[in-house]
C-alpha cells in the first residue's frame, strides 16, 4: 500500500516537476503609443523591478520583437534573404525558454534560472526577463557574423520601441561571457549568442505605484 501511495503521489505532482511549455495569449496588435512618441520616449534604462511580466506582456513583447505579421510567415523585423537565423531565448526565474513564433509558445529548454549568466552587470540577476538573441550560422550562406549582428539590431530596436510604448525598462548588452552562456544553454556549435536584453517594469512598480 505504501508503494502504491508513493506512485500515486508522484503521478499527481509530476506535471509540476516536469518541464512545461507556456502557451502565450494572442498578442495585442493594435493600440499602443504612436510611433513618433515611442521614438521620442525610447531610452536605455538599467533599473528593474523584480515583479514578473504578465503572459500578455510577454506575448506582446516577443511578437513586437520578432513575431509573425504576415500570412507568408515573414516577421516584424527583417532578416537577410529572409533566413530568419535569429532565435529569441527567454530567461525567466522558472527556467530558459525558446520563443516559437509560429505556435506563439515558449518552449521549455532548461529548468535552470540562467539570468545571472546573461550579462556581467549585477542587475541581470533580478530583471524578470532576459532576452538572448542567438544566431544559427548554418542558415546563412555568406557573412554570417555580419548579417547576424545586423538582424539582431533590428529585433533589439523593436524591443526598445515596444518598451517605450508599454512603460517598460530595457537595455541591450554586449558585455556578455558568450562562451560560458552558450555552454550553459547547451547550444549547437553553429549557434552563437549575439546580444542579450533584459526587460522589466520600472523599480517603482514593486511599490504598486
Amino acid at each position: 500500500m505504501k508503494m502504491l501511495f508513493g506512485i500515486l503521489v508522484c503521478l499527481a505532482v509530476s506535471p509540476f516537476i516536469q518541464a512545461q511549455n507556456i502557451q502565450l495569449p494572442a498578442p495585442q496588435k493594435s493600440g499602443g503609443m504612436p510611433l513618433m512618441e515611442a521614438l521620442n520616449a525610447r531610452q536605455t534604462q538599467r533599473t528593474f523591478s523584480a515583479k514578473p511580466l504578465s503572459e500578455q506582456q510577454l506575448a506582446d513583447l516577443l511578437w513586437a520583437a520578432f513575431g509573425i505579421n504576415r500570412e507568408n510567415g515573414k516577421r516584424t523585423a527583417p532578416s537577410a534573404h529572409n533566413k530568419q537565423e535569429i532565435s529569441i531565448y527567454v530567461a525567466l526565474p522558472s527556467g530558459l525558454y525558446l520563443y516559437q513564433a509560429q505556435s506563439n509558445t515558449l518552449e521549455k529548454i532548461l529548468d535552470q534560472d540562467i539570468r545571472a549568466q546573461t550579462g556581467k552587470q549585477p542587475f541581470v540577476k533580478t530583471a524578470p526577463v532576459c532576452l538572448i538573441f542567438v544566431s544559427d550560422y548554418d542558415r546563412m550562406q555568406t557573412e554570417a557574423e555580419f548579417y547576424s549582428a545586423t538582424d539582431t539590431g533590428y529585433i533589439s530596436q523593436n524591443v526598445y520601441l515596444f518598451c517605450a510604448s508599454a512603460g517598460l525598462h530595457t537595455v541591450v548588452l554586449g558585455s556578455v561571457d558568450r562562451e560560458a552562456l552558450q555552454t550553459v544553454m547547451k547550444l549547437k556549435p553553429t549557434q552563437h549568442v549575439v546580444l542579450t536584453q533584459p526587460v522589466g517594469l520600472p523599480p517603482e512598480a514593486a511599490a504598486g505605484k
